[in-house]
């Protein structure tokens, strides 16, 4: 397998504690400005899964001061991307294509996006590019699941 991403790599140098989850997350919205609308901390990322989480604040809040359907999206974004980081090798690339979003209830409170692939990536089959799925669960305090989001990444080599 080849070497991490350096975004993973960077990742798993720092510790898996609250201090490290900030690190990071500081590190991605540096790097994605606009991620920081949703104020975003990684909690989890590994290959193949990637939870984020995200305050309930007024800057993501709509007209009937319930969380944004588009800073939800943003949310879901990040969660796809960060597992996407962790999971392509450098010998690979990936890109978002597409974005299907559910809005299944009203959010009122913190949200917290699961990132998941239904089956790994065959990186050594892909010669020419792909379309791979990310399956992007958004769930308020309570456990339910408020959006849902499938998003479309095309993966081709480097």
């Amino acid at each position: 397998m080849s070497p991490d991403s350096p975004t993973y790599a960077l990742r798993k140098r720092l510790p898996g504690n609250r201090l490290g989850d900030t690190l990071f997350s500081l590190g991605m919205v540096a790097r994605v400005p606009y991620f920081g609308t949703v104020l975003p901390l990684v909690q989890e990322m590994r290959p193949g899964y990637c939870r984020v989480i995200s305050p309930n604040w007024f800057g993501v809040h709509n007209h009937l001061g319930t969380f944004h359907a588009i800073a939800a999206c943003n949310l879901a974004e990040a969660a796809m991307g960060m597992l996407m980081e962790a999971t392509t090798p450098t010998t690979h690339r990936w890109i978002p294509k597409a974005m299907n979003v559910q809005y299944l209830a009203k959010a009122k409170t913190r949200l917290t996006a699961h990132a998941e692939l239904a089956e790994p990536i065959d990186f050594t089959a892909i010669t020419d590019g792909v379309d791979v799925i990310v399956s992007v669960r958004i769930c308020d305090t309570h456990g339910n699941e408020v959006v849902h989001a499938d998003i479309t990444t095309w993966v081709t080599p480097a």
